[in-house]
C-alpha cells in the first residue's frame, strides 16, 4: 500500500528507428527474422493464464511466400468459449480493486520491454506474418504500440483526477471513475498491431477484463504481445485469448449477460451484424454494452488547381501504396483538376516505376503482399475493372509465389465508378479528373460520394480553397490533412477515428476512447446529516 499522489512518467512519442545498411538495430533485426523464419510455433487459445492447445488447428502462412508456414493457430471451441467468460469474470473483481497505479505500471512496463528487447521480436513477427515492410513494422507495431501504451496511462491518469469542482458547505462530491459492470470483448484486425494490442488493453488499463479474439492472419504478431503482456505482470484471466472465425466466437459471446462492451476494428460487414446482433440480445445484458467501432475508409485526396503537383504526387503514392493500401486511412479516390494531371501522373508513374516489390525481408522493397488470398482474389476483381478504363500504372497481379498485387494507379471517367466508391483495401487508387472551374461542385461531390468519413486529404497552396474545404467536408473525414497524405495519424497528435460508415469516432489513443471503458459514479457525502423534515418556508 502507498499513499500519496502519484504521476506517470510524461509521455513522448517514440522515436522511429532508421534500420540503415551496417547499422547494428538492422542486423539484429534481420537476425530474428531469420530465427522466426524457420521455426513454425503453436499458438493456444489463453484462457484464465492456462494455454489450451484445442488440436484444431489453423496454418499460419507468409504472404509474401504463402508456401511458407510460420505459425499453427488452435482454435476456440464452445469449451474455451465459455471458459474464457468466466476467467474474465472471476478476475474482474481483483483487478478492478488494484491500485489504478498498479495496472498503469503493467502497461507502461509492456512499453519499455517493447521498446528494448521485444521490439524485434514483435517487429519481425509483424513482418513475416502481415508483409509489412521494416519501416511499416517499425511505425506501427514498436512506435504507435509504444505510444498508445504510455499516452493511454497518461489520459488515464488525468481523467481520474476530473472532480467536481464545487462542493456546498456541509458536502462532498467526487466521482468514482469505474470499470465498466462486465467484461469487455476485443476484436481486431490484421493490418495493425499497435491496434490489436491497443484494444483490450485499454479497457483493461481502466480496470475491466477481456476477452480477445485477433484476426487469424495476424495470429503470430498477436501471440508475441500477448507473451509481452505476460512477461510485463499481466495477472491471468485479465486478458483471456481466443483463437477463431469472427461468428464462432463472436455469435456466443455477444449472447453472454455479463458483456459490458465490445471494442472492435475490422470490416463494416463484421460490425453491422455485431451491432444488429447486440440488438437483438438487448433485454438479456445485465447493461446496456458499449459499442466501439472503427470499420472502413474510402479516403480522399483532393486537389486545388493550386496544389504543388510534385508534393500531391507524393501523397498518392505514399498514401496509396504504403503498406499495400491495406490501411483503413489509405488514400484510396482522389480528385484533380484538368489542369493538373498530366503532370500529376507523369509524376506519380515516374515513382512507380522506381517502387521495388517483393518479400519484405529485402529491405530495398517499398511494397510487399496483400494479407491472403481472399484479398488476392478481391484485388483482381477490382483490376479487371480496371481494366476498361485508363490504367496510369500498374494493373497486374501475380499469386504464384506470394500474394502480389501490383500498385496500380488509375483514371476513370465517370465519378460514381466503383472504383470511385467501394472499399478496395488494396493497392488500387482510382481517379477522377474534373474541370478545373468546378472546384465547389467537386466539393460537393466528394462529400457525398462515399458512405464512409474516416481520412481525407485537400492540397493547394491557395488559403481560401483550404478554407472552403474544411467547411464544405467538416463531416466527410474524422482525420483530416491539410498538403499531406490522409495517413499515418500520430498517437497523442492526431487522435483517429471516423464517422458516418467509418464507425463510431471514439479516437483511439485519445481520452475520448478510454472513457467508453468507465462507468462514473457519483458520489456525495454529506458530514452533519439534517435531522429536521420541515423546510424554513413551511413557517
Amino acid at each position: 500500500m502507498t499513499t500519496g499522489t502519484s504521476r506517470v512518467p510524461r509521455p513522448v512519442n517514440e522515436p522511429v528507428r532508421a534500420y540503415a545498411p551496417n547499422s547494428g538495430e538492422r542486423a539484429s533485426l534481420e537476425r530474428e527474422l531469420l530465427r522466426q523464419a524457420a521455426e513454425v510455433v503453436e499458438i493456444p487459445c489463453v484462457v484464465g493464464g492456462m494455454d489450451v492447445y484445442t488440436g484444431r488447428t489453423r496454418d499460419v502462412t507468409m504472404p509474401c511466400a504463402h508456401g511458407h508456414v510460420i505459425a499453427r493457430v488452435h482454435l476456440a471451441g464452445p469449451a474455451e468459449i465459455e471458459r474464457a467468460v468466466r476467467a474474465a469474470e472471476a478476475a474482474r473483481p481483483a483487478w478492478a480493486a488494484m491500485p489504478w497505479e498498479a495496472r498503469a505500471a503493467v502497461i507502461l512496463r509492456a512499453a519499455d520491454l517493447l521498446a528494448g528487447p521485444w521490439r524485434d521480436r514483435v517487429n519481425a513477427a509483424t513482418m513475416l506474418g502481415q508483409a509489412k515492410t521494416v519501416h511499416q513494422a517499425e511505425i506501427d507495431a514498436a512506435c504507435e504500440l509504444i505510444d498508445f501504451w504510455r499516452f493511454n496511462a497518461s489520459y488515464y491518469q488525468s481523467i481520474l483526477a476530473d472532480q467536481p469542482p464545487e462542493n456546498a458547505p456541509g458536502t462532498w462530491n467526487r466521482t468514482d471513475h469505474r470499470p465498466l459492470d462486465g467484461f469487455v470483448f476485443a476484436v481486431t484486425p490484421f493490418n495493425f498491431s499497435s491496434i490489436a494490442a491497443n484494444l483490450p488493453t485499454a479497457p483493461a488499463l481502466c480496470g475491466n477484463t477481456v476477452v480477445w479474439k485477433p484476426a487469424t492472419t495476424s495470429a503470430a504478431s498477436c501471440w508475441q504481445l500477448f507473451s509481452l503482456l505476460r512477461a510485463a505482470g499481466m495477472p491471468d484471466g485479465v486478458i483471456n485469448l481466443l483463437n477463431g472465425d469472427g461468428a464462432d466466437v463472436g455469435a456466443p459471446i455477444l449472447a453472454r449477460p455479463e458483456l459490458g462492451g465490445v471494442h472492435f476494428t475490422g470490416s463494416t460487414g463484421v460490425f453491422h451484424w455485431m451491432w444488429k446482433t447486440i440488438g437483438e440480445n438487448i433485454s438479456r445484458y445485465r447493461q446496456y454494452p458499449r459499442i466501439v467501432g472503427e470499420t472502413g475508409g474510402k479516403d480522399f485526396i483532393l486537389a486545388h488547381a493550386s496544389a504543388d503537383p510534385q508534393a500531391l504526387a507524393v501523397a498518392i503514392v505514399r498514401g496509396g501504396f504504403e503498406y499495400q493500401g491495406q490501411k483503413c486511412s489509405a488514400a484510396s479516390r482522389v480528385y484533380v483538376p484538368d489542369s493538373l494531371w498530366p503532370e500529376v501522373a507523369e509524376r506519380a508513374a515516374a515513382m512507380m516505376a522506381e517502387m521495388k516489390q517483393g518479400d519484405v525481408r529485402d529491405f530495398s522493397n517499398f511494397v510487399a503482399a496483400v494479407i491472403d488470398e481472399r484479398a488476392f482474389t478481391k484485388h483482381q476483381g477490382y483490376l479487371a475493372l480496371a481494366q476498361a478504363e485508363d490504367v496510369v500504372s500498374g494493373g497486374t497481379a501475380d499469386g504464384a509465389v506470394g500474394w502480389f498485387v501490383k500498385p496500380t494507379l488509375v483514371r476513370v471517367q465517370d465519378p460514381h465508378h466503383r472504383l470511385m466508391e467501394e472499399e478496395i483495401f488494396g493497392p488500387i487508387v482510382s481517379a477522377y479528373v474534373y474541370p478545373e472551374a468546378e472546384w465547389a461542385e467537386t466539393l460537393a461531390l466528394v462529400d457525398s460520394t462515399s458512405p464512409y468519413a474516416l481520412t481525407g486529404a485537400v492540397f493547394s497552396r491557395d488559403r481560401a480553397p483550404i478554407e472552403s474545404a474544411l467547411s464544405g467536408l467538416r463531416h466527410a473525414a474524422g482525420n483530416f490533412y491539410i498538403n499531406d497524405k490522409p495517413t499515418g495519424a500520430v498517437v497523442g497528435q492526431q487522435p483517429f477515428g471516423g464517422g458516418r460508415a467509418s464507425g463510431t469516432n471514439d479516437k483511439a489513443g485519445a481520452p475520448q476512447n478510454l472513457l467508453r471503458w468507465i462507468s462514473p459514479r457519483t458520489i456525495k457525502e454529506t458530514f452533519v446529516p439534517p435531522l429536521e423534515w420541515r423546510y424554513p418556508f413551511l413557517g
